[in-house]
């Protein structure tokens, strides 16, 4: 995806926008080629700074496959097995279900830096710090990339000397959506820049009039290279995420069949041949990548879109994680994604679906197209059960491309009448001259102030919580920050050795996948344990035991009769009792004479939404608490705001973490300092 293109054929050379927009289209002075490629030079380096930016600006937490699906299976690309790392795979990962191409790329950039950093003997805290800031570095070049592709696709479109393109432009630029998830690394982040690539490099001229021109449309130089570098990034974006073929099954419908197109296909016998050898060619060599990284990361054959299909349509597991009304995607998934931009998206997408006499037939073609992708992606997966917002997230840049055109008449005038161009050949450009001026001030400042609070208040501590334990876990234990290997020593283990592997560092009693894992916490030795939600893959679809299935999170939040939750999960699966009864005193049930023991071992930290703090109260301090003989005492050392709101109750309020009193060392320790310890006082 380089800056400098090769060749390709726009669908007219400067159309003009159709009524709505073409009083703001500039008139057609080329602009010298070299001039057009500093140009975008320009523009790629400014949206690559920009981008940068808005990576280290996103300091919240959204959704778990930020980290899960891409940075937890990188780090054991990096770093080794998850018995040396301490990564999370998730059960994805053991089925196959996932491309390894997505980790591969941030699991290289980790294994570079680092070697790097290691052969400058930088400080191992520093060296975490950068680890951490790494990906979202990586993925800030994939944003500014969408935001370019989607600029220069506007431009083909819509001319390079009209007003549109820089409304698209702007557009991506100032959408809250992009400015949150764009630098975040979900698999939709970058399958929407390949995406919005592929589609700038397919070969429009495709959908032109054979009337105006009878050539093959695929003759002209650079025409094959390019077709071929939209089928290869088209590809790529299939395999990360196998519903993106739903955009390109639209495209081909309409550039094969022509349906509501208007004018003369201009296909030839030999454009078609052209066409399928090069769809085989790349996606074959796309394929065999995907295979080869797949064999060299899972250890053996495997093909994970086949795997995908199987556990998601025949095992039907996706309704585990929700189910969502068809209608979704158009009342909440479109209006998320274009936020205030909602109305012209609306507007572009019902435009471009309709037949216009205004616009010339390449334009108009390519705008339907468009269009019909978008359709046919929404009403595809509006028929699947389990939807989320970021599933159709490719559409952005093309909504992007369809809305500008609309907020460009919106908000600008029509230009004064030029003299001719007879007169004054050389007259430069008017500027554009701005209307709605108070609603255009208030969009841009609704756009910033949502953009803002999501990435730096809305869901905050779930990271800053793992900054803290970090950096808390480099001070006590100094001498075990080194990502080699994750100490195995059972005796060391229980023994509590100084290489940091002997305590059971945090324990997070918080809904499954809450905060992100060892991508963030990093160290091997910094050992921490958390509620797992793994789906009942042993089950039947539709049976009893897959109705009432409850996972391990489930039932730490499951409410008893009383309306209270968590005590007796602690009591029974979390640290259960290792005597029988019989031996227990009658407080516990039984009938005297033994001394309590229990199973599972007690952490440092306890890290929890606020609301738990009746339950470690109830479970570890009350007169009668079942784990007051565990000699634990809780105190607060750290808690972080985590947002105005939270639609999960188990998620309200503050995120806590409570010191045990059971290690020394520790921030809530009577022996306080910064001694080594990991033995229990």
């Amino acid at each position: 995806m380089e800056s400098n293109p090769p060749p390709k054929q726009a669908p007219q050379a400067a159309p003009k926008v159709e009524k709505a927009a073409a009083a703001h289209t500039k008139p057609n002075r080329r602009l010298h080629p070299e001039v057009l490629t500093a140009q975008a030079q320009d523009i790629l380096s400014v949206l690559l700074a920009l981008r940068f930016i808005n990576a280290l600006c996103v300091r919240t937490f959204f959704q778990p496959d930020e980290y899960f699906q891409a940075l937890e299976p990188a780090w054991t690309v990096a770093f080794g097995s998850v018995d040396e790392t301490g990564a999370w795979l998730t059960w994805e990962w053991q089925y196959q279900l996932r491309s390894s191409l997505h980790p591969a790329l941030f699991g290289l950039a980790y294994k570079v830096l680092h070697s790097l950093m290691a052969f400058m003997n930088l400080f191992p805290p520093f060296q975490s710090f950068v680890l951490v800031a790494l990906p979202k570095v990586v993925q800030s070049v994939f944003a500014a990339l969408a935001d370019y592709y989607t600029w220069r696709l506007a431009s083909d479109i819509y001319g390079r000397d009209s007003n549109v393109p820089w409304a698209a432009l702007w557009m991506t630029v100032l959408n809250p959506w992009q400015w949150y998830c764009s630098t975040r690394t979900f698999s939709n982040s970058l399958e929407a820049t390949l995406t919005i690539a592929a589609l700038y490099y397919w070969p429009w001229q495709l959908l032109g009039h054979a009337k105006v021109n009878k050539d093959d449309p695929l003759q002209p130089k650079g025409s094959v290279n390019s077709l071929r570098l939209s089928l290869a990034l088209a590809a790529i974006a299939v395999l990360l995420r196998p519903t993106n073929i739903l955009i390109w099954i639209g495209i081909l419908t309409l550039t094969l069949t022509r349906l509501t197109l208007d004018g003369e296909s201009p296909l030839h016998k030999t454009t078609v041949v052209t066409f399928v050898r090069e769809i085989l060619v790349c996606g074959t060599a796309v394929l065999a990548l995907s295979v080869v990284s797949d064999r060299l990361y899972f250890g053996f054959w495997t093909f994970p879109p086949y795997t995908w299909l199987y556990f998601n349509i025949s095992q039907s597991l996706a309704v585990f994680y929700g189910q969502m009304p068809w209608h979704y995607y158009l009342s909440q998934g479109i209006p998320l994604l274009t936020t205030s931009f909602l109305p012209f998206a609306l507007v572009g997408l019902y435009k471009s679906t309709s037949t216009s006499k205004s616009l010339p037939v390449p334009q108009s073609n390519v705008l339907k197209t468009l269009a019909f992708a978008v359709l046919t992606m929404l009403g595809a997966l509006s028929i699947i059960s389990h939807k989320e917002v970021r599933f159709i997230y490719p559409l952005l840049p093309i909504l992007h491309i369809l809305a500008a055109p609309y907020i460009t008449a919106f908000f600008t005038e029509k230009p004064v009448a030029e003299a001719s161009t007879s007169s004054t050949p050389q007259q430069p450009p008017q500027p554009v001259v701005l209307r709605h001026k108070v609603f255009l001030a208030n969009l841009l400042s609704l756009n910033l102030l949502l953009a803002g609070y999501l990435s730096l208040y809305h869901q905050a501590a779930p990271i800053s919580v793992l900054n803290f334990l970090r950096t808390d876990y480099e001070r006590i234990h100094p001498d075990a920050l080194t990502l080699n290997s994750r100490p195995q020593d059972e005796a060391a283990a229980a023994a509590g050795s100084a290489t940091g592997g002997g305590e059971l560092f945090a324990l997070f009693l918080t809904p499954c996948h809450s905060t992100p894992w060892r991508s963030h916490l990093v160290w091997p030795g910094l050992r921490a344990r958390a509620l797992t939600c793994e789906p009942p893959l042993d089950t039947a679809p539709g049976s009893v035991e897959r109705a009432t299935y409850l996972d391990e999170a489930d039932r730490f939040y499951a409410k008893d009769v009383d309306g209270r939750y968590g005590v007796r999960f602690l009591d029974e699966e979390m640290w259960p009792s290792s005597t029988s009864a019989a031996a227990l005193s009658p407080k516990w049930g039984g009938g005297g004479g033994g001394e309590k023991q229990r199973a599972g071992e007690i952490p440092r930290y306890i890290v929890g939404f606020e609301g738990i703090e009746t339950v470690l109260r109830a479970f570890f301090e009350e007169e009668e608490a079942p784990g007051r003989d565990t000699g634990v005492r809780l105190t607060k050392v750290w808690e972080g705001w985590n947002g105005a709101f939270n639609e999960d109750w188990r998620r309200t309020g503050r995120l806590v973490v409570w010191d045990t009193g059971v290690y020394k060392g520790s921030f809530g320790s009577e022996a306080g300092g910064t001694e080594d310890s990991g033995e229990e006082s």
